[in-house]
């Protein structure tokens, strides 16, 4: 199983996409959000893939830099579907917030023949905290990540004998202890370094800093950490110096990808 990410931007970002990445478990693919825009299909076709082979998606919450991807793919799937051009069905898994939000972009901005592939080709798939379900044959654990800005979900998969967790798009909450702790492998977001603090303010946005995501991986005892949702600033000399401070406060392997990065898990 490996990882690509498409984007590793936060929702202000222009000099990278927002933050978004492909689960490719042996050709079995699974988007994690879209990102912001109709580049979706730039990143996807420049990290190899073909966005007519996904079938299977995760959005974590309602956010224009998470959900406003989905609505381009979701417009091109339906107009595929109808031209016998995409094969099988689609299913997208969220919270309430979201399935209710592509439903009625389903309903007021694409055609009739589109909302009718509704449940026949094309399923909205709500979860609920601590749900499981099977998706490509892995287990997949969804939790509330406690957002105090939208309702949010993480997840964590369970692969051979790893576990890989997602916490969306806002810190760790101790609420969630019983699904990361101990994790092979955590995605969390970094807004940007401690000594960037005043600068980007990441706490009035409920964000992080590398510093505070990799002492909370050092307390959880992650492996593997993959920091991302980060500010575009200084992308040319990002991974150093965000390894460099990260380094500092975990011991494990830590990770900071670029856009359309690939990743072994």
């Amino acid at each position: 199983m490996n990882i690509t990410m498409l984007g590793t931007g936060n929702a202000s970002a222009i000099d990278c996409y927002n933050s978004c990445f492909i689960i490719d478990d042996d050709g079995k693919l699974i988007l994690v959000d879209g990102g912001g825009g109709s580049t979706i299909f730039k990143q996807i076709k420049q990290s190899g893939y073909d966005w007519k082979k996904i079938q299977n998606i995760i959005v974590t919450h309602k956010h224009l830099d998470h959900i406003t991807g989905i609505f381009w793919l979701v417009r091109m799937i339906c107009q595929h579907i109808n031209r016998n051009e995409y094969s099988g069905n689609i299913n997208i898994y969220s919270n309430k917030e979201v399935i209710y939000l592509i439903e009625d972009f389903i309903k007021k901005f694409l055609e009739e023949m589109d909302y009718n592939l509704l449940a026949k080709r094309i399923f909205l798939i709500e979860v609920n905290d601590g749900q499981h379900i099977t998706i490509n044959d892995k287990d997949f654990i969804f939790f509330d990540i406690q957002s105090k800005k939208a309702l949010q979900y993480g997840f964590k998969i369970q692969h051979m004998d790893k576990t890989l967790v997602c916490c969306g798009d806002e810190p760790y909450n101790k609420e969630n202890e019983r699904y990361v702790k101990n994790s092979d492998w955590l995605i969390h977001e970094a807004f940007c370094l401690k000594s960037e603090e005043r600068i980007f303010k990441p706490y009035e946005k409920n964000h992080s800093t590398v510093k505070d995501a990799c002492e909370t991986a050092q307390e959880l005892n992650i492996k593997n950490l993959i920091l991302y949702h980060t500010v575009d600033n200084n992308l040319k000399n990002r991974k150093k110096l965000y390894s460099k401070e990260g380094k500092k406060y975990f011991s494990g392997n830590l990770i900071i990808p670029d856009d359309l990065e690939k990743i072994n898990i």
